[in-house]
């Protein structure tokens, strides 16, 4: 309960975080409820021992610079906060104010200079809903347990006190699972086994710090560490959830503008645009506050303004007359805005807010220190008299109802209940004009989402049918390219198969025989004439280049067999000394085109018969020759190597 809460204010009196030879001593409020109890100076350390000991609902300060120099100190300061207590900063979070105008919102003034009046002005409007928490961790946190002193080398006994620190923290882990395991946490356990027990136990659990039933605990062998994990940056929740009340301009139309200020007439949100409907609007207000006057600059207000209105159950506020030009440009002088819509609806809320101002102010005279001046002034606005709202505000529980005598009742409170009774038949129907709205919105919703179910299924019909054909495209389009793939190849054995009748029907006639051509005696040359015309066993080959020749071609030719290689005279005369005795041992004749006759027009050739003949019978009467030189060559060889084997054993021998 408020009542019950307990804060700690701080201040800053001397020195700094980021010196290290003159550490900071703070100014301490210490406050439960309304009461404050004590003001101390005291260190960073004090500080700490004192949060500990105590463990305050709230930790408040006016600016986080002056407890952690950078973000890695804010988090350390954070971790060695007790779980229960929230650091909050009173100025607010991202966007920051000065303490002056948070203390000015609860009609609060204090000694800027004095650092235990500025600690005290801390701790109560951190006590009253103002400034916003740090957010500092996740929804997950760390348990370690590990060693708290480290074995040593040791003597005779090293084993039996080694156990004994390890069994400890082992107990010590089952102990913590136990705890989390009956609080019903979701975790995460690691053991790092060590001799006689465990010498690290970590749990990651699943839930923030202060819901852990686990505190850090240090011993005489075993140590307890609790940490959070961090966020990435620092984050901000504002520490009441209250929205801010507003004082709003609308200017409908084509362009619809919305201005809205604060009751102390600061601009928190201007905006205009041709697609703002009235839900939008409202969705903007609602975003920004709570609107307490919602003010046009016609007379009378406009409907649509007057259903925005209702929907807030603001105050309406028009002017007497049309405002003037002139008037709306005085009113916005001091502020920048985009176009004239904007400027209308900033100057309906400045208008609204110059009617209120004396009152606001009269109000703040009245109202004792320490009270919400926003709900005050709403209070009021709305037309209930201060003491009432002052009541309401103080009320700590409501008090027991006790039947009392019934009283004679003046004319006042006849008026009072006059004046209620016509406050309820107006909302009466008001709340009768609303029903009538929700029930046409709702037939508009379900009409809408039964056309949105007719265009759903219409779309993803089209899809269904775009995506087939584009699976059919897709399927055509590589039959295509397997047909154009078919056509080339079709194309090409076509050739290859007149080429090849043509071949044969020369090799029926008598008087000359087919030759086939190779362009090259490579590998690359036999491919491409077997892809061509084939090569088949007693084929005759004319070669057109015999550079680039190899033995592995040469036993390729033989291993079909061919009939005989032909190349040109130059060709022969110009090639390898090794290229026809790798023919003559390969058996394959190798002719010139002049001793053979052949003539090649193209890729294919004729060879005379006769003369081809004739020069296949010279080659073979060579070949026969060479075979013969070789043999007696070979017999010479082996008849020499015995003559020199006999004379070394007759050498022996004598």
């Amino acid at each position: 309960m408020r009542d019950q809460l307990k804060v700690f204010g701080i201040d800053i009196i001397k020195g700094s975080v980021r010196s290290r030879s003159r550490r900071p001593m703070y100014a301490l409020v210490r406050m439960t409820g309304k009461v404050i109890e004590s003001e101390t100076e005291v260190s960073m350390f004090r500080l700490f021992r004192l949060l500990s000991a105590e463990q305050p609902d709230i930790l408040a300060v006016d600016s986080l610079q002056e407890i952690a120099a950078d973000q890695h100190e804010l988090f350390s300061f954070l971790q060695g906060l007790p779980p229960t207590t929230r650091l909050v900063q009173v100025t607010g979070g991202e966007r920051k104010e000065t303490l002056g105008k948070v203390a000015a919102r609860y009609n609060i003034s204090f000694n800027r200079f004095d650092p235990f009046a500025e600690a005290r002005t801390t701790a109560r409007v951190a006590s009253l809903g103002a400034g916003a928490e740090v957010i500092a961790f996740e929804n997950e946190s760390v348990v370690v347990v590990s060693r708290h002193r480290s074995p040593g080398r040791g003597g005779w006994s090293q084993n039996r006190y080694v156990r004994k620190i390890h069994g400890a923290v082992q107990l010590k882990g089952r102990e913590i699972e136990q705890a989390l395991v009956a609080a019903g946490l979701r975790y995460d356990k690691k053991e790092t086994k060590a001799f006689g027990g465990c010498s690290r136990v970590a749990f990651q659990v699943y839930a923030t710090r202060d819901l852990i039933p686990v505190s850090m605990y240090r011993g005489a062998d075993v140590q307890v560490r609790i940490s959070g994990k961090h966020l990435e940056r620092i984050r901000f929740r504002p520490l009441s959830g209250k929205p801010r009340y507003l004082i709003v301009g609308i200017d409908p139309g084509t362009t619809t503008a919305v201005a809205a200020l604060d009751l102390d007439g600061n601009l928190l949100h201007l905006q205009s645009s041709r697609q703002m409907n009235m839900a939008d609007v409202i969705e903007s207000l609602f975003r920004t506050g709570k609107p307490l006057i919602i003010a046009s600059d016609v007379q009378p207000m406009p409907y649509s303004v007057e259903k925005i209105r209702r929907s807030f159950s603001a105050v309406a506020y028009s002017p007497r007359q049309d405002t003037s030009v002139e008037t709306k440009m005085e009113l916005t002088a001091s502020f920048q805005y985009a176009n004239d819509h904007e400027r209308d609806a900033l100057s309906a809320a400045l208008d609204a807010y110059r009617q209120y101002r004396n009152k606001f102010q009269n109000l703040a005279k009245r109202v004792p220190p320490g009270h919400d001046l926003d709900e005050v002034r709403a209070g009021v606005i709305r037309g209930q008299a201060l003491e009432l709202v002052l009541g309401e505000m103080n009320a700590v529980a409501p008090e027991p109802v006790t039947e009392t005598p019934a009283m004679p009742v003046d004319g006042k409170h006849d008026e009072r209940v006059r004046m209620l009774d016509g406050m309820v038949k107006r909302l009466r129907a008001f709340a009768g004009e609303l029903q009538e709205e929700i029930k046409t919105r709702d037939y508009e919703i379900h009409r809408l989402q039964a056309r949105l179910r007719t265009s759903h299924t219409e779309r993803d019909v089209q899809f269904a049918k775009d995506a087939e054909i584009t699976k059919r495209d897709a399927i055509i389009q590589s039959i295509k390219k397997r047909l154009r793939k078919e056509e080339r190849h079709s194309r090409t054995l076509s050739k290859r198969l007149t080429r090849i009748k043509k071949f044969a029907e020369l090799s029926m006639e008598g008087e000359v025989i087919p030759v086939k051509v190779m362009d090259a005696l490579t590998k690359e040359g036999m491919r491409r004439l077997s892809d061509d015309t084939g090569i088949d066993i007693g084929d005759i080959i004319f070669v057109n280049r015999t550079d680039g020749w190899g033995r592995s071609v040469v036993k390729d030719l033989a291993a079909i067999p061919i009939a005989a290689i032909i190349t040109g005279v130059s060709a022969l005369a110009a090639s390898d000394p090794q290229m026809v005795p790798a023919f003559r041992e390969a058996n394959i004749p190798i002719l010139s085109d002049r001793a053979a006759g052949v003539q090649v027009r193209g890729k294919q050739g004729l060879a005379a018969k006769d003369q081809l003949n004739a020069a296949l019978r010279r080659w073979n009467d060579e070949q026969a020759h060479s075979e013969r030189e070789k043999k007696s060559a070979m017999i010479e060889h082996i008849f020499k190597e015995y003559q020199s084997e006999r004379g070394k054993e007759v050498r022996r021998s004598g």
